[in-house]
C-alpha cells in the first residue's frame, strides 16, 4: 500500500481527497493534519466518511511523521507548502501540492498575484505542472507536483486541440467560465451565504483573476507562441461545477468545406484520454453530468459553420479541477493504473 498524509484536511478539497481515497485499491491514508482541528476524529467532522476513517484523527503538521509517508498532498491556502514541502522532499517524500503554490514558474509573478513573496523559489525549477493530458511523462518522474487550478484545467482542455493543431488565432481568445460557491472555498464568506448566492449570478475578477497567469502560462506553453486572452469569471447558485465557454476564431483557410474536421480533430486528439470525453456532435454538456468525477467533458461547435469556433468544456471544480486530478497524478507517479480510485460514475441528480 502507498502511504499518503494530507496537509490541511479540512477544508473541501481536502474532504474530497478523502472521499475518493477511501475506495482506493492501493492507498492508505496514514495523516491528516489542522492545527485548528488537533485531535478531532475525521469521522467526527466528517459523518459521511462513517466507516472509512474512524481511527484517522487530525493532529498539528510534523515535519518527521510526514516525511515518512510515500508521498503527501498539499490541501492547503496559498503559501503554506512553501514553508514544509522542501523538508518533505529532501526526506525523499513525494508532494502533490493542490494550492497555487508552484503552479507559475515565475517567483516574481507568482508575487505579483499572491500579495506575498514566494517561499520556495529554489523547487520551481523541479515542480511539474500536473495536467496529465499534457504533461503525462513529466508528472511519472516527479518529485513535485503542482495541480493545476479548477479554470485553468477546464480552459486548458478545451483550447488544447486546436492551438495544438493551429487552427485558432491565439491572439484573441476568450474564456467565458462560471463555477459552484465551492470553489471559494470552505471558510465563511459572506458573498458565499446561501441567502447571498442564490437566485443570482455575478461576473468577478474581470480585471484580472489569479488563475489568469496560469492559463496564460498553459496556453503558451501549447501554442508554442504569446497568446491573448479575455478570462472572466463568474459566480453561480450550484454547489459544485465549472462550466467554460471558449471562443476562438478560425485562421484563414482553416477547415474549409469540412463540417466534420473539428468533431474529428477532438475525438482524436483525446481518443486514448481516460478521463476526457469528447461529447457527439451538437451537445451541450452540463455541469450535473460530471459531478463528483474526475471527467472532463467537452462540446466543440462552429455557429453557422463561421469562422468563430466555440468550446463548451465542463468539469467538477472539486474532482477534476483539484483532488481528483491529484490522485490521477499520483497514480501516474507511482505506476498505478491511471484510473485507480477514479471510476465511480457521476452523481445523477
Amino acid at each position: 500500500m502507498i502511504k499518503v498524509g494530507i496537509v490541511g484536511g479540512t477544508g473541501y478539497t481536502g474532504v474530497e481527497l478523502l472521499r475518493l481515497l477511501a475506495q482506493h485499491p492501493h492507498v492508505s491514508v496514514e495523516a491528516i493534519t489542522s492545527r485548528s482541528e488537533d485531535g478531532v476524529r475525521v469521522c467526527d467532522m466528517y459523518p459521511n466518511l462513517r466507516g472509512h476513517y474512524d481511527d484517522l484523527t487530525f493532529t498539528v503538521p510534523d515535519a518527521k511523521r510526514l516525511g515518512a509517508m510515500d508521498a503527501v498532498f498539499f490541501a492547503t491556502p496559498h503559501g503554506v507548502a512553501h514553508a514544509l514541502a522542501g523538508e518533505l522532499l529532501e526526506q525523499g517524500t513525494r508532494v502533490i501540492d493542490l494550492s497555487a503554490d508552484f503552479r507559475l514558474r515565475d517567483a516574481t509573478e507568482w508575487a505579483e498575484w499572491y500579495g506575498q513573496s514566494h517561499g520556495a523559489p529554489t523547487l520551481l525549477e523541479g515542480a511539474v505542472y500536473g495536467l496529465p493530458e499534457m504533461q503525462r511523462e513529466r508528472i511519472r518522474t516527479a518529485r513535485l507536483v503542482a495541480v493545476p487550478g479548477c479554470y485553468p484545467t477546464a480552459v486548458q482542455l478545451g483550447y488544447l486541440p486546436l492551438l495544438e493543431a493551429g487552427l485558432i488565432d491565439s491572439s484573441s481568445l476568450i474564456a467565458d467560465c462560471k463555477s459552484g460557491v465551492t470553489g471559494a472555498g470552505r471558510g465563511a464568506k459572506v458573498p458565499s451565504l446561501l441567502a447571498e448566492a442564490s437566485e443570482s449570478m455575478k461576473a468577478y475578477g474581470a480585471f484580472g483573476h489569479r488563475h489568469l497567469p496560469e492559463i496564460r502560462q498553459g496556453l503558451r506553453d501549447i501554442a508554442a507562441s504569446d497568446i491573448g486572452l479575455t478570462f472572466v469569471p463568474h459566480l453561480t447558485p450550484m454547489i459544485r461545477g465549472i462550466h467554460a465557454t471558449l471562443y476562438g476564431r478560425l485562421n484563414s483557410g482553416q477547415l474549409n468545406g469540412d463540417p466534420d474536421a473539428l468533431q474529428a480533430l477532438f475525438e482524436q486528439r483525446y481518443a486514448n484520454e481516460p478521463f476526457v470525453d469528447v461529447m457527439p456532435a451538437g451537445s451541450h454538456p452540463e455541469t450535473r453530468s460530471v459531478k463528483g468525477i474526475n471527467t472532463c467533458r467537452l462540446a466543440v461547435h462552429r455557429p453557422g459553420n463561421g469562422d468563430v469556433v466555440v468550446v463548451l468544456s465542463v468539469i467538477d471544480n472539486l474532482v477534476k479541477g483539484a483532488s481528483g486530478q491529484a490522485i490521477q497524478n499520483l497514480n501516474l507517479m507511482f505506476g498505478l493504473e491511471e484510473n485507480a480510485g477514479l471510476t465511480a460514475p457521476a452523481l445523477m441528480p
